[in-house]
């Protein structure tokens, strides 16, 4: 975790990305929830983003002291590998979301954008103060 020179440089790191793909998570949800229009290659483009991005935050959770003045509950440092089975299972569900999303069919997407948030919701619900 040498990339990170300082923890705070990991904590705003990952902030970052969590930030970006969460506006781009919550696009593909209005549109899941009727609340906004249904456009293919829009939502593909969202799915994308998130699709690439979510690689990136979790080596940044690692960095010892990273959940001081952070969201971060400690656990998520003294339980590593259920944490990063958390960061697998997020990853897994977010590439079929992206498969269903280049698959077209709203119909296929809405269940799999549920099973998506729902991994995401998981490790939150485990590791993420309130």
């Amino acid at each position: 975790f040498a990339q990170f020179a300082k923890t705070e440089d990991a904590i705003k790191y990952r902030q970052s990305v969590m930030s970006v793909m969460g506006t781009h998570f919550s696009r593909m949800g209005a549109v899941v929830k009727g609340e906004a229009p249904y456009a293919k290659e829009a939502f593909e483009q969202n799915a994308n983003v998130v699709a690439t991005l979510i690689s990136l935050p979790w080596d940044a959770f690692m960095v010892a002291g990273s959940d001081k003045g952070s969201k971060m509950k400690p656990e998520a440092l003294a339980k590593k590998e259920d944490f990063m089975k958390h960061a697998a299972a997020i990853q897994a569900e977010v590439a079929k979301l992206l498969v269903a999303a280049k698959g077209g069919d709203l119909n296929a997407i809405k269940p799999q954008f549920g099973a998506t948030g729902a991994s995401c919701k998981a490790c939150h619900d485990s590791y993420h103060s309130k």
